[in-house]
């Protein structure tokens, strides 16, 4: 079961302007501004909305059930029709002297809820106006956010804003590689590996794919060429494939590139299922420091660990062209493959 991004919100004062004596009635019901847009924005970039609510004496004469239930209903019946349905809504009854595990800040009432939806805790957040959400975001190790410091048009932003980037390093008996990307930014780009014509390759995928790179590598070239490709190969796969995400709102495919006379023919989607095919004859044994039996064979580490399936086509005389055609290619497939264009999940299967 993959993780879920989850917005635990509070009702009143959060969702609904707190009257002054503190009870919320058809006759005072009033929606935060710009609540219902944000929850609409919220729920269609993959987030689980969850209300947790304390709604002290509820039940009393003073605060009868049949009012509360009165704005619940049309409450998250209007919410559902514009986009934003809650999956979830907990609510304590209990007065504060009751002591009672569920009352916020205690996580009781959202554990059952947590038993069956395991949560992505970095991307997970308690929206509420009050101390007792903030303590109960520190409770279930998640983030804070209050209401009205924010409002929700600002929340909204910043909760959807894709930060797509990924920090790795990976270190063997042969080889230690940092890498930093950023898929929404196009600079910095460096790379160092101790292979001239690779390093040239890597910032071209880089260059053309329209991200940062910073990748680093100090391998056993002592030895030959191999284990730093491969693994350079490895970590860019990874690192990728974490500032990705979940994926939603990429293209998926890509595509086709000539350079000179050599000409790359290039296909990526992003599928998470593991795919190389590489077609083409190099007519030189080793361009620069790079034997070229490893492009192939860089493909397929790239595609093994960033879950895509990679096809690529090449002809030409010049060797040094038609590699660089390749990296050129598949940078430029990447490009169209990562881009967002909307929200929803290029998929039928729900998950990629």
């Amino acid at each position: 079961m993959s993780l879920q991004r989850v917005l635990f919100i509070d009702r009143d004062g959060t969702l609904l302007v707190q009257p002054p004596d503190e009870i919320v009635n058809l006759q005072s019901l009033r929606l935060m501004p710009g609540v219902i847009p944000a929850l609409k924005a919220l729920h269609e970039a993959g987030y689980v909305l969850v209300m947790v609510t304390n709604q002290a004496g509820l039940g009393t004469e003073r605060f009868p059930e049949r009012e509360f239930r009165e704005v619940q209903t049309l409450l998250l019946d209007l919410l559902a029709s514009q986009g934003a349905p809650f999956e979830a809504v907990c609510v304590c009854p209990h007065l504060p002297e009751a002591g009672c595990n569920c009352r916020k800040p205690k996580t009781g009432l959202v554990e059952g809820f947590l038993r069956e939806h395991p949560i992505d805790r970095q991307g997970s957040y308690v929206i509420g106006d009050r101390d007792a959400d903030m303590e109960l975001a520190r409770n279930l190790g998640i983030a804070g956010i209050r209401v009205p410091n924010e409002t929700w048009p600002q929340i909204a932003r910043r909760l959807t804003a894709t930060l797509r980037t990924a920090v790795l390093s990976r270190k063997t008996k042969e080889t230690d590689i940092n890498v930093e990307v950023r898929l929404d930014e196009e600079m910095p780009l460096r790379v160092t590996t101790g292979i001239g014509f690779f390093d040239h390759m890597l910032e071209q995928v880089a260059r053309h794919g329209g991200f940062s790179l910073q990748l680093s590598c100090a391998g056993d070239l002592h030895i030959d060429e191999h284990h730093t490709v491969e693994d350079c190969a490895l970590a860019l796969g990874q690192a990728l494939k974490a500032a990705l995400g979940d994926k939603r709102g990429i293209q998926r495919y890509g595509f086709l590139l000539p350079m000179d006379e050599a000409l790359a023919q290039v296909a990526i989607d992003l599928s998470g299922r593991p795919y190389c095919v590489f077609e083409g004859q190099f007519g030189r044994d080793q361009v620069g420091q790079l034997p070229t039996e490893l492009v192939p064979h860089f493909f397929r580490s790239l595609a093994e660990t960033l879950g895509a399936a990679i096809n690529i086509k090449v002809a030409g005389d010049n060797t040094h062209h038609m590699i660089e055609a390749c990296f050129k290619g598949v940078g430029r497939a990447l490009r169209q493959a990562i881009r967002v264009t909307d929200t929803q999940l290029p998929s039928t299967k729900g998950t990629l």
